[in-house]
């Protein structure tokens, strides 16, 4: 899949695998097998942003993918993402969507939204939002079937 239908059909919560096509080499060539693994992976959906047309420049839409966390005693360090623009050369496959009736925490602000935990239940959720506090944060229930609503449609009346 391209990365324009990621961006326009992959619901939040999404696992996104991710490849430049090329095989993967061989264990005991570690170099190449490191930089393979920097353009072949998985990762969660957290962001979509949309394109913006300012006088001096202009940025295409967007996605995020969260790889991965690193922590030390239970306390995350740094948040491995990764953004891609819908002109990505990259080869994209949606490996896994959100569960009905999981819980989608997310913040939204100016026509922008942001996965911060996909939850098994509300209860979940809830404690969740109890012990890490964002402004504008909101608890979703993932729909059967789940519709893609993308930014550009927060704020327009139905």
């Amino acid at each position: 899949m391209s990365a324009q239908h990621i961006y326009d059909t992959a619901p939040l919560g999404s696992l996104i695998r991710f490849s430049n096509g090329e095989p993967r080499p061989p264990a005991r060539f570690s170099r190449k097998l490191r930089a393979w693994s920097e353009q072949n992976g998985i990762g969660r959906l957290v962001e979509r942003t949309p394109a913006r047309v300012a006088a001096t420049y202009r940025s295409p839409a967007a996605f995020c993918l969260r790889l991965g966390d690193i922590s030390s005693q239970g306390i995350i360090m740094i948040v491995m993402r990764r953004l891609y623009t819908v002109d990505s050369a990259q080869h994209f496959e949606i490996a896994e969507t959100p569960k009905p009736g999981m819980v989608r925490v997310v913040t939204r602000s100016g026509g922008h939204e942001e996965l911060r935990f996909l939850a098994s239940d509300m209860v979940s959720a809830e404690q969740w939002m109890a012990t890490n506090r964002y402004s504008d944060m909101v608890a979703d229930i993932v729909p059967d079937p789940d519709p893609v609503v993308l930014p550009s449609s927060f704020g327009r009346a139905a």
